[in-house]
């Protein structure tokens, strides 16, 4: 596809305070000129403000709802997979520019979203447009957040250069960028978090816009599958996961910030060979974890050790290779 040669973002200033009900297509209509292969790029929170998806609750009780399952967890941040297959900090619950004891969760179906404003948007406006539904994300090895394209409709999220030939002759072969996603990067630039702008127009891209009848994959294309995700847990995570030989979703110890010694050892002896482990508090605060002389019993509290490196527990004493099925351990750290 031809590049574009100049790209040009504008926010959409003297936009109101969107309310459930309102009409994003008429509003953003009334408020700026668009043209035909222009890219409307509006934030997930008016979308989800428009969509009565405000809430009034607490927002560690919104996480959980919003949570398929926990991908990492320090202290009192969250990262989550949503049922969207996003992964965001706080399953994308967001509590800023909302009245006090309410949150805004994103669209039921972000996708959905995107093409029913693009269908209105061409109904009001008399254009053919595209449409991205942007949220902020943070980046797993840089500092920062930019934001990525959660819905979209009328553009191609992704472009395939798998195969293409580069100007040296090489061929490419998993090259794909997101242009979605850089999109609603750009359009961030004028999109004020603080100042009240929750849409852009990106000007430039007329070649990328689909015709009016086709809407695309939307942004779900962009969703990578667990089974290519090689980051699906939290290095925490990915420990207890491996400790339990459970899959993520079904892990349900040791995520609170600080673990009960008999979240610890129930977690060592679930889904294994029987195995009891005895628990005994001692008077100087550390606590004896022993058990029968035979292998389940050793297996259980390897898997102990192994746990305890996530948690606030230390090992202080391990009489395994004595004779002996014993460890002690004292709460002396913070958990990572």
């Amino acid at each position: 596809m031809t590049s574009a040669v100049r790209l040009a973002a504008r926010g959409v200033h003297g936009l109101p305070e969107v309310a459930p009900g309102d009409d994003l297509a008429v509003l953003v209509c009334a408020a700026t000129a668009l043209d035909d292969g222009d890219v409307v790029v509006v934030s997930s929170k008016a979308v989800s403000k428009a969509e009565g998806r405000v809430v009034q609750t607490d927002r560690e009780s919104a996480i959980t709802a919003e949570t398929a399952r926990v991908v990492a967890r320090r202290g009192d941040t969250t990262i989550a997979r949503t049922r969207h297959g996003l992964t965001l900090a706080a399953a994308g619950v967001d509590a800023s520019n909302v009245s006090t004891g309410s949150v805004v969760l994103l669209p039921e179906d972000p996708d959905a979203s995107a093409r029913r404003l693009r269908d209105a948007l061409a109904a009001h406006c008399g254009r053919n447009v595209a449409v991205v539904i942007s949220d902020t994300a943070g980046r797993t090895w840089r500092e920062g957040q930019t934001d990525i394209a959660v819905g979209v409709a009328g553009l191609d999220p992704l472009q395939e250069l798998a195969g293409a030939v580069d100007t040296y002759g090489n061929a490419l072969h998993v090259t794909a960028p997101a242009v979605a996603d850089e999109v609603a990067a750009a359009a961030d630039l004028v999109m004020g978090k603080l100042t009240g702008v929750p849409v852009a127009v990106v000007s430039g891209l007329a070649p990328r816009v689909l015709p009016p009848d086709v809407h695309g994959p939307g942004a779900a294309a962009l969703v990578r599958p667990d089974a290519g995700d090689m980051f699906g847990l939290g290095s925490r995570e990915a420990v207890l996961a491996a400790v339990a030989r459970t899959d993520a979703g079904a892990l349900g110890a040791l995520r609170r910030e600080r673990t009960e010694i008999g979240e610890l050892v129930a977690l060592a002896t679930s889904s294994r060979a029987p195995a009891r482990l005895d628990v005994e508090h001692r008077a100087d605060g550390s606590i004896e974890i022993s058990g029968d002389d035979d292998l389940p019993t050793a297996a259980a509290l390897e898997r102990v050790v192994v746990a305890a490196t996530t948690t606030q527990w230390h090992v202080v004493a391990d009489d395994r290779n004595s004779g002996r099925c014993r460890l002690v351990v004292r709460e002396e750290r913070a958990v990572p």
